[in-house]
């Protein structure tokens, strides 16, 4: 038998203000997507933007139903439509935030697992990281320079 250690590594944040102007723009408008999120079951708020490196920016919010879980993660609606919208284009960051209508949500809140798979994705096929900015309604932010930060074991075609 024999261990295996995982190391990852993430930078700190501990405003908005001290993130890069450009980085601060997206989490604004991760924020504004937030803010229209179809959340009336779990009151639980997410907001994703998504930077392309054709300079687009794509906006994702969370949308439940309902008949759980044919909603979607405001993660993957931001991910899938720049998909399907910008095939060729590459995902450069990805800026996400988290907020309850019940409490205050004041910890980095991270990609759902589904989300994280869909993220691997993307990044495998680009073969290029997507630095992940994520926080909760306030407080301090998190950045991991790639995916493989969140989910290093990923599953991918390789294994098919």
């Amino acid at each position: 038998m024999k261990n295996i250690t995982i190391t990852t590594q993430f930078t700190v944040f501990d405003s908005i203000q001290e993130l890069a102007p450009d980085i601060q723009d997206l989490m604004s408008q991760a924020v504004t997507a937030r803010e229209k999120a179809y959340a009336p079951y779990s009151k639980f708020r997410v907001g994703a933007a998504i930077l392309l490196d054709n300079g687009k920016i794509i906006l994702g919010s969370n949308q439940e139903n309902a008949a759980y879980p044919s909603g979607l993660c405001a993660e993957r609606v931001a991910i899938f439509y720049a998909g399907s919208n910008y095939p060729e284009a590459k995902i450069i960051t990805m800026a996400i935030t988290a907020a309850s209508d019940l409490n205050k949500t004041t910890t980095p809140i991270p990609p759902c697992g589904a989300c994280r798979q869909s993220i691997a994705e993307y990044e495998i096929n680009q073969d290029l990281p997507i630095e992940i900015y994520f926080m909760g309604e306030i407080g301090v932010i998190y950045k991991s320079e790639s995916l493989k930060n969140l989910l290093p074991f990923m599953f991918d075609k390789k294994f098919l």
